[in-house]
């Protein structure tokens, strides 16, 4: 085959990386130095109303506080990984915290205002004119994320704290290409912000030259500019807590929103948090982590059903054949180990006063009115189940679902409760109890695995990570809004298929040498969708035969890329 004139070459060798510039330095406690590091060609002028000497310094208390203790969580995880994933280990639930299981006294924070009515979440990123279409979608709670659909480039991470600030300042807005100028509405959503999450750091922020937890940025930035702020407008600061693996990592955010709500003189109990029950380790401790953050937590929900199975693929997919998964469009929430997963985060949620919220619906209408019909035919059936299943609310990736989702739970919600938002006090005397054998079952899934699935798998990885490393986190990829979460499953689906030599439905191995083929045709298809385009196609190729080819699974796309690719290249002082 002549390769295409975007024909993308064999990785060559990486070459060292320079060192980063020095910033501006500031004393911290106990002699911590802290260094800000921007990006060349930056539109960085109002950087400065974030990144002020007083954010800083509540950013260098907090790693002064919070920093060791993050990296030994951190190694803990890893090890734990490495002996689950050899089956020196095994999850089930745990025997140490079992009385805080039996104890049935204690119950959530819960509520707070804005959180009441949680019937439908919308979820995008931070970036401008997203902010102002998901502030104005009609969904009751925006959560503005900072993780999954957001591409951690220096200035995504800044111009998101901003667009959050001018949000709450009511000075948000967004003139399109025509001069039409969008603001926010009288009636906005209520913002929760999702930080990303502990396994990620923040190589543009330093101190004493080691980078900082994303995590610990992106909340300080947000509570230290915002938490007054919207408790002056009657709501306050909320938070969304992405992939925690265990209670102990719950512990340590709860510490911090202490600390935090110490620092600036607020009321202990102030914030509230919702955590995705998105890894299974954490569906093993869904009561401790609410025990946790009880001070602080207003629900769980299982919006990442990817992440969920993600984690499942690099947690024991590597042990044998009975945790091979089929393609990824035959997984859908009705298979038996994603309906145990709910069933156990719905039966937590009422036993402990909290919300709980289903899972995220991604389709992108308006391009074909069949493919429309279908699709939110499917949505609304999904959607009566999860209210029939006792939820709360679901989430949407996509203003154009928001009444859909919400006309399931106003039937629902209206019928048993009237005006009340929720269905945490509805008695379910059919609830089973739900086993470790159950959440494990993947074998439950049945499907199999195809050369479309495969390829499928591989095209969406590519075109996702193609995005992702020109700035964009979220972005619509065969009619479904996909997200870090969507390519972090298809590139592990590749790598299990290949480490096991599964069949396909035809009977051929998947193996190394048939997919690299597929990812050849795959790269000449989109170079010519792209033609003049930027792109970087070649940079993507890399990180997907690194995080998919390999020996080893790394666990996250995401740190390899980010290191590598969002962070090596010259960059230069934002001078404050």
């Amino acid at each position: 085959m002549t390769p295409s004139r975007c024909a993308v070459p064999p990785r060559k060798p990486s070459s060292p990386r320079p060192a980063p510039a020095r910033g501006t330095e500031m004393p911290a406690p106990r002699g911590g130095r802290i260094e800000v590091i921007g990006e060349p060609g930056e539109p960085r002028e109002r950087f400065r109303e974030i990144l002020t000497p007083q954010a800083l310094e509540f950013l260098i208390a907090l790693d002064t506080v919070f920093a060791a203790r993050w990296a030994g969580l951190l190694a803990a995880r890893r090890e734990r990984r490495l002996l689950l994933a050899s089956g020196a280990a095994v999850l089930d639930f745990l025997p140490e915290t079992a009385a805080i299981r039996a104890d049935e006294s204690w119950r959530v924070a819960g509520a707070a205002p804005g959180l009441t009515d949680r019937r439908v979440e919308i979820i995008a990123p931070t970036q401008r004119t997203a902010t102002v279409t998901a502030l104005n979608s009609g969904a009751r709670v925006w959560l503005a994320d900072f993780a999954d659909t957001t591409a951690p480039t220096w200035f995504n991470v800044i111009a998101g704290q901003l667009n959050l600030l001018d949000a709450i300042e009511g000075r948000l807005e967004v003139t399109t290409p025509t001069g039409r100028r969008h603001r926010v509405g009288p009636d906005p959503a209520t913002i929760v912000v999702r930080p990303r999450g502990w396994h990620l750091s923040e190589h543009h922020l330093l101190i004493d030259g080691r980078p900082m937890s994303a995590s610990l940025v992106d909340f300080g930035l947000y509570f230290f500019h915002c938490a007054r702020r919207q408790l002056a407008r009657g709501s306050g600061p909320y938070f969304c807590l992405p992939k925690l693996e265990g209670h102990r990592e719950a512990r340590l955010w709860n510490d911090v929103f202490v600390f935090a709500q110490q620092r600036l003189g607020l009321a202990q109990g102030t914030i509230r948090a919702t955590v995705p029950i998105e890894t299974v380790p954490a569906a093993f401790e869904m009561e401790e982590i609410l025990y946790e953050l009880r001070e602080h937590c207003a629900g769980l929900n299982a919006a990442g059903r990817w992440d969920y199975v993600f984690s499942l693929l690099k947690t024991v997919g590597a042990r044998g054949e009975a945790f091979v998964l089929p393609d990824r469009d035959q997984l859908t929430m009705t298979a038996p180990f994603l309906r145990a997963h709910t069933a156990l985060l719905v039966r937590t949620c009422h036993r402990r006063g909290a919300h709980a919220i289903g899972a995220t619906a991604a389709f992108v209408p308006g391009r074909d009115p069949e493919v429309d019909a279908r699709a939110l035919d499917q949505l609304r059936r999904d959607t009566q189940r999860d209210a029939d299943d006792g939820f709360d609310g679901s989430s949407v990736a996509h203003p154009g679902l928001v009444a859909v989702c919400e006309a399931a739970f106003d039937a629902r919600l209206d019928a048993r409760l009237g005006a009340v938002p929720r269905q945490r006090d509805r008695p379910r005397p059919d609830d089973e109890p739900v086993t470790a054998a159950d959440l494990l079952d993947v074998a439950s899934a049945a499907g199999t695995v195809t050369e479309a699935g495969l390829r499928g798998s591989i095209a969406v990885a590519l075109r996702y990570l193609d995005a992702w490393l020109r700035g964009t986190g979220a972005v619509a990829i065969f009619d479904v809004m996909t997200d870090a979460a969507t390519a972090e499953l298809a590139r592990c689906q590749v790598w299990q298929w290949i480490h096991h030599g599964t069949r396909l439905a035809d009977g051929r191995p998947v193996t190394r040498e048939l997919a690299e083929r597929l990812l050849a045709e795959e790269l000449t298809v989109l170079c010519a969708e792209r033609g003049s385009a930027p792109n970087r196609l070649d940079e993507a190729r890399e990180v997907f035969v690194e995080t998919a080819l390999g020996e080893t699974l790394p666990e996250f796309f995401t740190t390899v890329a980010y290191t590598d690719y969002l962070t090596k290249r010259p960059r230069a002082l934002v001078r404050l």
